[in-house]
């Protein structure tokens, strides 16, 4: 084999990455090659290995018609490739209510741009990711990207609204992976990042991984406004 064709394969891997199909686009697979009421039934949608965009997406529907409840469809390449329909008990801790497609504005490449300005900002390298669109404790739709490592190790996970682009837990980011300070970090959602440093609060390193939250949240928010996206309009837009 020539040196000219291996680089060619060389270059043209990260490109072939590049186009693989985003989460917005197996969902209008979904939609197109079922049915469009299809997309309204999601109850997650799953990617591994992205690079950034991985090469297959699992959607989990709600059916009431399979034998239970729920349908698992693969889509990769702009088609459905498989579809099971299993038993809800082997599936039952991953189940959530379904997700209302009308207040997605974060498609996942989206949702990588401020995965990796966040991993950016923290100095934190990774590889590949991992995506989860789910709702959250609230019924809203969440992004939950997990960045890993070359060798397989996890770098870190943030948890992004889907709706609003608001980061509402970190995990790995801001603390050099000490674990002890991660869990802290962790808790850190909704009105208690909102809160002001207590003044009686000796612990340096809280004080900061929480300003360092602030600051990642506070510039991921200005970049989601660009990076935004309405799935409602994607899939009218053929």
């Amino acid at each position: 084999m020539s040196k000219w064709f291996i680089l060619l394969l060389l270059l043209a891997g990260p490109a072939l990455a590049q186009e693989r199909p985003t989460a917005y686009q197996a969902l209008r697979t979904v939609g197109t090659q079922l049915d469009r009421a299809s997309v309204n039934r999601v109850i997650s949608v799953i990617g591994t290995n992205g690079d950034p965009q991985p090469e297959t997406w699992k959607i989990m529907l709600d059916d009431p018609k399979a034998r239970g409840g729920v349908r698992e469809l693969e889509v990769s390449n702009g088609k459905i490739i498989s579809e099971r329909t299993p038993l809800r008990s082997a599936v039952e801790g991953s189940l959530g209510a379904t997700v209302d497609t009308s207040k997605l504005n974060l498609d996942s490449s989206g949702a990588f741009t401020l995965a990796q300005q966040t991993a950016e900002k923290s100095h934190v390298t990774f590889a590949t990711a991992d995506y989860t669109l789910r709702v959250d404790e609230r019924g809203n739709p969440i992004w939950i990207i997990s960045l890993l490592r070359q060798n397989g190790d996890p770098a870190g996970t943030i948890h992004i609204g889907a709706n609003r682009g608001t980061i509402t837990r970190t995990e790995g980011f801001f603390a050099g992976g000490d674990r002890a300070v991660v869990d802290e970090q962790s808790s850190m959602d909704g009105a208690e990042a909102d809160q002001d440093d207590n003044p009686d609060d000796e612990n340096f390193v809280k004080r900061r991984i929480k300003q360092a939250f602030r600051l990642a949240r506070d510039d991921v928010k200005r970049t989601f406004f660009k990076v935004r996206r309405s799935f409602v309009d994607f899939f009218q837009d053929k």
